[in-house]
């Protein structure tokens, strides 16, 4: 007979829409590597090449496969849907599954628009499930102890964001998990993918910031929901909501933004080049202390994150480096993951938290890019379509 845990210890199902770089290099690893608490029995994905590939990936039994999303969020081997596909799916895969009663790992961004954010919330109202969004770097054990640093400082007198890396495909290719991609797409699917694309920006560039659309902007809208949502959303948590935008720098592939707090200014700089590194951190400044979380890749696993404090101690200079875990942050997030559908732990990556970042999207480009006539905006309410897979 088996231990008092053992016999508790309830193993989840895992169903994975989208089988794609993020869901083969992060997510099918880090759930083999947690297999006393997740089982992955389901995947879907428009690619039938994707589906083959990443069903021989997948540790322990062998998952159903499907092309329909509504069939996999149905299943009864599923508690929980990872939505790891398209960015342009996000949101009507997440109500979908909502409808079905399960639990969502949602990852980033949860939505491209406002709109489609009050469908996921009030999808969730009407839920069993409950929806939590992928920002893996706020669950990192230095983030964590950070905050609390941070929290006991006397006043912020300035703040840095900083996001500079160099071409992903780089730490991909080390990271052994030797994801491939394919091509297989019916015309049907890419006309879909196109369509939604632009009525999304339509919707929020357009509708939700009044600027006008133009290649910039779309191209700008795109980088903050990929690798700015997770720079921004650290931020809040880390300092809160910015109170206004100063200034937009935009001169890709690199960026800056000035954000104002209450007596404080914070600095956003972030960009893409060719040089095999990666620079992510966020470093606050008091009188007498400074706090910095520095980020790796997250794709080779196991690269820790680290907290560095540089203080006056009584007139003397002291440094310190804290590495509190190896534990990566995708696996921490995880264990988070698991704890709020068993243990019904309160976490902090909601949906209604992932609307905040859209707010302060929408505060760069207005601050950062011509407004539309507004003569010419045509609200659209509608819901979001239910979408392919």
């Amino acid at each position: 007979m088996g231990s008092i845990e053992t016999i508790l210890k309830k193993v989840l199902g895992v169903g994975i829409i989208g089988c794609g770089e993020v869901c083969q290099t992060v997510h099918l690893p880090t759930l083999g590597h947690l297999s006393d608490y997740f089982q992955v029995t389901y995947l879907c994905d428009v690619s039938s090449d994707a589906l083959r590939h990443c069903k021989k990936k997948v540790a322990g039994q062998e998952p159903e496969t499907t092309r329909d999303v509504a069939k996999l969020c149905a299943s009864p081997s599923v508690d929980v849907v990872f939505i790891t596909n398209s960015n342009e799916y996000h949101a009507a895969h997440a109500i979908i599954a909502l409808q079905h009663n399960k639990h969502v790992l949602l990852e980033k961004p949860a939505s491209i628009t406002i709109r489609d954010a009050d469908a996921i919330i009030a999808a969730e109202s009407k839920s069993h499930g409950k929806v939590f969004v992928g920002y893996m770097r706020r669950y990192a054990a230095a983030f964590v102890d950070a905050i609390e640093e941070i929290g006991g400082v006397e006043k912020i007198l300035y703040a840095r964001v900083r996001d500079i890396i160099g071409p992903n495909s780089i730490f991909v290719d080390q990271s052994g998990t030797f994801p491939k991609k394919f091509s297989d797409f019916a015309p049907a699917d890419t006309e879909d993918i196109t369509n939604r694309n632009t009525e999304l920006l339509t919707q929020a560039l357009e509708v939700e910031c009044g600027v006008e659309q133009t290649d910039e902007t779309k191209r700008f809208w795109r980088i903050l929901g990929g690798l700015g949502s997770h720079d921004l959303s650290a931020m809040r948590e880390a300092l809160g909501m910015p109170t206004s935008v100063k200034g937009v720098s935009y001169n890709f592939p690199f960026w800056n933004v000035l954000f104002q707090y209450p007596g404080f200014a914070v600095s956003y700089e972030s960009g893409m080049d060719q040089v095999p590194r990666f620079d992510a951190h966020i470093e606050i400044y008091s009188a007498k202390k400074t706090v910095r979380v520095q980020y790796d890749t997250p794709y080779v696993k196991g690269l820790p994150t680290t907290l560095h404090i540089c203080e006056n101690v009584d007139g003397a200079y002291k440094e310190s480096m804290i590495r509190r875990t190896y534990e990566d942050a995708y696996t921490l997030e995880i264990m988070e993951l698991y704890k709020m559908i068993v243990e019904g732990k309160q976490i902090k990556t909601t949906a209604a938290d992932a609307k905040k970042d859209l707010e302060i999207f929408g505060m760069i480009m207005k601050a950062g890019f011509p407004v539309l006539d507004t003569s010419k905006i045509k609200s659209n309410g509608d819901a979001v379509q239910s979408g392919r897979g």
